[in-house]
């Protein structure tokens, strides 16, 4: 298996509704929050995980394949595309290459290669960041949210989430190997980042959080990426 070359795929993402990607911070503060996002622990400025974008771009694709029945909403691993139609066991094949699969998986490692493609994490871009220290624009806000009754007609539960609003903009980068005899996983990457782009990225997205765009540095793939009708 010989590595041709690394591609890097670079661009921003803008937020176009509010974003709420969980910090995992279970203590509750005097004055604070119910559900904070996630910051970056030396500027305390908001930022989007790799492991969150790769994370749901891979869901994704698994959904599409119709493997999820097979894999009882658990990441797809070799072991499950052995019997299943050639259509779906191509696509899994793909996701395994592009994503990675299980150290437990170690006999398949040789035959399907390293994974292919790393996420960073996406940072607040850095002209978007300086215009909102100018204008005094917030990094983050917090949304109050609640339960109605239905027989009584009033709020009850009331709860209080932290995301970030829309209109931030956070500059991703993703790394993409390409091995010898390689399928063209970069449409497949991008056919990915597309159903995100359909879909929702963290948190509450049922509620309208985490609609996002892609813009892409190169215009060539974004020309490429607004064609790509996924489904």
């Amino acid at each position: 298996m010989k590595l041709i070359k690394i591609k890097e795929i670079t661009g921003k993402i803008i937020l176009k509704s509010g974003l709420h990607i969980g910090a995992g911070d279970m203590e509750m503060r005097i004055g604070g929050t119910d559900n904070p996002v996630i910051k970056h622990p030396h500027t305390q400025e908001p930022y989007i995980p790799g492991s969150s974008l790769k994370g749901k771009v891979r869901s994704l694709l698994e959904m599409r394949s119709g493997l999820m029945v097979k894999t009882g909403g658990k990441p797809l691993s070799p072991a499950k595309i052995t019997n299943c139609t050639e259509e779906q066991k191509k696509e899994g094949e793909k996701i395994l290459r592009l994503f990675g699969s299980s150290g437990a998986d170690e006999k398949y490692l040789t035959e399907l290669g390293p994974t292919r493609a790393s996420f960073a994490d996406a940072f607040l871009n850095k002209a978007w960041k300086e215009r909102a220290d100018r204008d005094h624009l917030p990094l983050t806000e917090v949304k109050s949210e609640n339960s109605i009754n239905r027989i009584k007609g009033t709020a009850e539960n009331p709860r209080f989430t932290e995301r970030v609003p829309e209109g931030c903009k956070f500059d991703f980068r993703i790394s993409l190997k390409e091995f010898e005899g390689d399928d063209d996983l970069e449409e497949f990457l991008l056919e990915g980042m597309k159903l995100l782009q359909m879909d929702t990225l963290g948190g509450n997205g049922s509620r309208g959080y985490g609609k996002v765009e892609f813009i892409f540095d190169d215009t060539e793939l974004q020309q490429k990426f607004d064609k790509i009708t996924p489904l």
